[in-house]
């Protein structure tokens, strides 16, 4: 057993996070390159740091420390861009998950088979159509349905997803009809996504107010003061000054933008 392969050992949740992001790699060797790309950052800024030190005359262990310190931020930071992926993968299975869902009931309710309205869920328009694609795909392998299904919701990025998913293999083990739970499972996850736009359009309201303080008010009678300050003391600043402030103030509208795209929720219904 090789290093790395130990290693990864030590992560043992690694293996599913990099299938559900969708990373055709061995956990294994995807820490390899993790470690390597740790240790060339790391590398390079302890370089740097040897520099600033010599420069400047500064103790030598900065470089040493800086070197570590740094192998370990980049290595954290490198290994959780696995569930960064996961998560942005997430987000956009969660705007459509609720009209896939009911495009299964309404199939189901048709008369179709499931696993004939799988396959038409899997030639739909969306970005879960991907993951019914890979259903129908380990069908066609010979895969039972059941156990396919139980695959689908053991690596689906998205929790609604995989409830949907569970509920139609659940309701299959236990042999009632699916669209009963189905249907159910919708309106619940209807009904939340409800309620998390209505706490976004609170957290909405407050944000909002603090954006038009902190970015409109206040800058506005600030600099309106500030100039009449600067006249009657006679006080003379160069344009770098203004073009100071006008960067806080790009910096001030990006954060706020930021948060408002932060705290918006991946919903569509």
């Amino acid at each position: 057993m090789t290093l790395f392969e130990e290693l990864a050992n030590r992560y043992p949740e690694l293996k599913r996070k990099l299938i559900m992001a969708k990373i055709k790699r061995e956990p294994a060797d995807y820490l390899r390159t993790t470690v390597m790309m740790s240790l060339l950052l790391a590398t390079t800024f302890a370089f740097s740091m040897f520099l600033f030190a010599a420069g400047l005359r500064l103790p030598f262990w900065y470089v040493p420390a800086a070197f570590l310190v740094t192998f370990l931020a980049a290595y954290e930071i490198l290994l959780r861009l696995v569930d960064v992926r996961i998560r942005k993968i997430a987000k956009d299975i969660d705007r459509e998950v609720l009209f896939a869902g009911r495009f299964l009931l309404v199939k189901l309710n048709a008369g179709r088979p499931l696993i004939l309205a799988l396959k038409e869920a899997s030639e739909s328009y969306g970005v879960a159509n991907k993951y019914f694609k890979e259903i129908i795909h380990d069908i066609d392998l010979g895969t039972p349905l059941e156990e396919a299904l139980d695959k689908a919701s053991r690596y689906s990025p998205s929790e609604e997803f995989r409830k949907i998913i569970f509920q139609i293999s659940n309701a299959l083990k236990i042999g009632v009809d699916v669209t009963t739970y189905l249907e159910a499972l919708l309106d619940e996850l209807a009904a939340s996504q409800l309620i998390q736009i209505q706490r976004y359009g609170r957290k909405l309201n407050s944000l909002t107010m603090f954006f038009m303080l902190f970015s409109i008010v206040i800058p506005s009678l600030g600099i309106t003061l500030l100039i009449t300050i600067i006249s009657i003391a006679n006080i003379s600043f160069d344009r770098a000054f203004f073009f100071f402030l006008a960067f806080i103030l790009l910096v001030i509208e990006y954060l706020f933008i930021t948060v408002f795209k932060y705290i918006r929720p991946t919903v569509n219904i």
